[in-house]
């Protein structure tokens, strides 16, 4: 059953939330926030890491763009693969294949073998994420029950990365390994805990078959453009490597678009995108992580490069930010309840330009409480209205069958998004810093990567608008995409969200 774009709020939907599906949640919760706390971690672990292995600075790179490469590469084939072979089924082997990637990350003993654990970890992030999504999609109906669980779920996200920031700061100062292996026994208990919580899904049975030929080109496309865009700043974005790579990028998508359109099982059914709500959810998910990402990697070199600050010292300043998402996680269910993740995605990336703008005037000495601050509270309160309509965005109005096709590609855009505003966000900087600067030359170098984020989430702010159009007409049913395997198959349903 295709459910409506918006379910209001009404007094049926204050049930009770059993101790069982409360546990569910926080198995799932669990996995998300292994995720962000294991992409947050890392960064501050690599000086130390390059100092024990021996690593030189384009290796180190590769701890991060592994784990980036098989997680942004796979997302796609993750997402189906939930739907075709079972949500509890993927979502509990892929956190176990996480389980041991994370204690073989911290007892190697060599690079290259950091760096293909780091992969594999990517990889089954690629599949407990959008298995993790469809399930609570799945469970919880869709209305203002989904939207307190996505809230909890999205927020648990922001939690992990502010927490890895801190925790690594004090692990490193023991033993960089400690940051390896510490996500391994959490990601245990969760997975013991998820074999007796977790609902059992069955496996989608009148699928038409596997996609095999969508999944290699889906997967190939995917991993090639995120391997390009991650090396396009060391190797250069018109050298011929670069632009090959980008050419090829693009014949693979073309095809993989053919194969979509024949395909009686597509990995991904292209009639999902004919929904303006769909498209800016996927769009604005970009720009958002894309603007975010890149803003933590210039504040991060500012803050430890210019103004000498400890790795635990910068975590503590990002620190308000995620403490801001956290408090306000039982609260989000009911704020999108009453005005509709159209109204609140333009308020949330408004509040990141305005962060984003302020944070330009930092200076060689800045006052914490009258510019940092500020900004991360502004960021924060962006990303607790943001993350989360995007996720009722994306997946509501969706069938059951296809909610991890639909996670997935969410995923698939928070995670390309990312690598591409970061490559360029890196770039513009690295063009810009002459050598053997001054430290205010090389601040005057950082601010305009920063006009970049700044841009890239007005642009962000521009395609959310588009979506208030259509939320302040009076409620009427417009077209869209059903959620069927026929592309020519559509129903009507009511449009407030």
């Amino acid at each position: 059953m295709t459910s409506p774009l918006t379910t209001p709020a009404d007094p049926s939907s204050a049930v009770r939330w059993t101790p069982r599906l409360w546990g569910t949640l926080l198995v799932l919760c669990a996995a998300m926030f292994l995720d962000a706390l294991d992409v947050s971690m890392v960064g501050v672990a690599l000086p130390s890491i390059g100092s024990d292995l021996g690593l030189s600075t384009s290796t180190l790179q590769w701890i991060v763009s592994g784990y980036i490469l098989g997680y942004g590469g796979l997302l796609l084939l993750g997402g189906r693969t939930a739907d075709l072979l079972g949500r509890r089924q993927v979502f509990l082997i892929a956190l176990g294949v996480f389980a041991l990637a994370s204690l073989l990350g911290g007892l190697v003993d060599s690079g290259p073998l950091l760096i293909a654990s780091r992969f594999i970890k990517g990889l089954s992030a690629a599949f407990t994420a959008p298995a993790g999504l469809s399930i609570i999609t799945t469970t919880f109906p869709e209305g203002p029950l989904r939207n307190r669980a996505l809230s909890i779920y999205t927020t648990c996200a922001a939690t992990g990365f502010s927490m890895g920031l801190v925790l690594s700061g004090l692990l490193t100062e023991a033993s960089w390994r400690l940051t390896m292996l510490l996500p391994a026994p959490i990601a245990l208990i969760a997975l013991v805990a998820g074999l007796k919580l977790l609902p059992r899904s069955a496996r989608e049975k009148d699928h038409n078959g596997y996609d095999i030929p969508g999944a290699v080109l889906g997967t190939a496309s995917m991993l090639l453009l995120v391997f390009t865009v991650v090396q396009a700043p060391e190797v250069g974005w018109t050298s011929a490597r670069t632009l090959l790579s980008f050419l090829a990028v693009a014949v693979l998508l073309t095809v993989f678009v053919l194969v979509e359109r024949r395909s009686p099982g597509p990995l991904i059914r292209l009639g999902v995108l004919r929904s303006g709500i769909q498209i800016r959810a996927q769009l604005g998910a970009m720009f958002f992580f894309g603007s975010y990402i890149g803003f933590q990697f210039l504040v991060t070199l500012y803050m430890q490069s210019l103004l000498g600050w400890s790795a635990l010292h910068t975590a503590l300043a990002f620190l308000p930010a995620g403490a801001l998402v956290a408090l306000s996680a039982t609260k989000m269910g009911s704020i999108v309840d009453r005005f509709g993740t159209q109204r609140l995605l333009p308020v949330g990336f408004g509040l990141m330009v305005i962060g984003y703008a302020l944070f330009l005037q930092v200076d060689l000495d800045p006052v914490y409480a009258a510019v940092i601050l500020p900004s991360m509270l502004l960021i924060g309160a962006a990303c607790a209205l943001v993350f989360p309509s995007l996720n009722i965005q994306a997946t509501n109005g969706v069938d059951d069958h296809e909610q991890g096709m639909v996670s997935g590609l969410l995923n698939t855009s928070v995670q390309v998004g990312g690598a591409i505003f970061l490559a360029i966000v890196t770039a513009v900087v690295t063009a810009g810093a002459p050598e053997n600067a001054s430290p205010q030359a090389v601040l005057d170098s950082y601010r305009p990567g920063l006009v970049v984020v700044t841009a890239v989430a007005a642009a962000g702010l521009l395609i959310t608008l588009t979506g208030l159009r259509s939320s302040r007409r009076p409620r009427q049913s417009v077209v869209v995409a059903r959620s069927t395997t026929q592309e020519e198959e559509t129903e009507r349903v009511p449009v407030r969200d």
